[in-house]
């Protein structure tokens, strides 16, 4: 299910952090990580900079992104070719991958020669959310506050349903969770009498 994660065996509703101050508050919690906080920190902004699913972001190599202000991807999903832009992030990559060799994984694996793995990054964004007692955080977070914030700032769907490869307009705003927030919104002060 593409909106939820599992934890301990459960099905959780993973959603985006819809304010600037809960992205910071998840930065400060990732900081916080006893192994690798400067990774982890980096594979969040990442992900909510630019909406890739967490899985192509942890194949990413060095040279992928080192000194560039945008480079191509062919989506492992979709197996469609975007441009991903990182204008807003470059300093935090140049700082992390400073000495770093340009052949290898901007997420290495401490065991082997590999990248970290997709449950890896679960755990790690999983722990920061329960730092902040949060339990709907999940790898999907991170393309979720992507799409929340896109479409907050520029009200353009169907760009947005184009970056995630979405088929439809509605499928774009129920994942990112504006469908529910304007009906809500739309009811706040409705009344017939």
């Amino acid at each position: 299910m593409a909106n939820s994660n599992t934890k301990e065996g459960m099905i959780i509703d993973v959603q985006p952090l819809t304010t600037v101050n809960e992205i910071g508050e998840m930065i400060k919690a990732l900081e916080m990580s006893k192994l690798n906080a400067n990774r982890n920190v980096l594979l969040f902004k990442i992900g909510v900079s630019t909406g890739l699913r967490v899985g192509d972001i942890i194949k990413l190599k060095v040279s992928d992104v080192k000194g560039k202000s945008s480079f191509k991807i062919r989506e492992g999903k979709t197996k469609k070719e975007r441009i991903v832009h990182l204008n807003a992030i470059m300093a935090d990559i140049a700082d992390y991958t400073e000495g770093m060799n340009d052949e290898g994984y901007l997420f290495s694996s401490r065991k082997g020669y590999s990248h970290i793995t997709t449950t890896q990054a679960y755990r790690v964004l999983v722990q920061a959310g329960d730092l902040l007692g949060r339990q709907d955080i999940g790898t999907h977070t991170m393309r979720k506050t992507f799409g929340y914030h896109y479409y907050k700032r520029t009200h353009d769907v169907v760009t947005l349903m184009n970056i995630f490869n979405h088929s439809d307009q509605s499928i774009t705003k129920r994942y990112i969770g504006i469908t529910d927030e304007e009906v809500a919104n739309s009811l706040k002060d409705f009344r017939l009498f």
